[in-house]
């Protein structure tokens, strides 16, 4: 993918890359497990995977590391995913279009209409986060291959 970007977007890729998880990304993923509405599956991912970054794939692509999930829960507790409950959900990513991906309680994955989160309308995107990894992977495999960044 990055081979042709420049050529064909006249500026050199960003960073692009599914960093593994180090001790610090552990420790958070284990705080994480202590929330009693964290999906089991997000918990495991964290303490394998620290981060995942596709700045050039369409606007982006963002799974943000578990420390910054905790300080966002910390900082603005939890989203309200609907459904009756305001258990709510964890933001743990977004597209570089302003849009925040946001996981519920029980692991169905959603992307906010807006760039706000106070009232946020919410989208089903995954029923879990297997789903919403495949689907990044789709979105990636398809940018390389014609430019389309997919449905996320």
């Amino acid at each position: 993918m990055m081979g042709e970007f420049e050529r064909r977007h006249g500026f050199p890729p960003g960073v692009n890359e599914v960093r593994p998880a180090d001790h610090t990304d552990r420790a958070a993923a284990r705080t994480l497990a202590k929330v009693s509405f964290v999906p089991a599956d997000l918990v495991t991912f964290y303490d394998s995977i620290g981060y995942v970054t596709w700045a050039d794939v369409g606007n982006g692509y963002f799974v943000d590391p578990a420390g910054d999930v905790l300080l966002r829960l910390k900082e603005y507790g939890a989203v309200d995913t609907g459904a009756g409950t305001k258990a709510g959900g964890l933001v743990i990513g977004s597209n570089g279009g302003g849009l925040s991906y946001v996981a519920g309680p029980g692991g169905v994955v959603y992307r906010t209409r807006t760039a706000s989160l106070d009232e946020p309308e919410l989208d089903r995107v995954a029923d879990d986060l297997r789903q919403f990894l495949e689907l990044l992977e789709r979105s990636l495999t398809r940018f390389a291959a014609n430019g389309e960044p997919g449905c996320l």
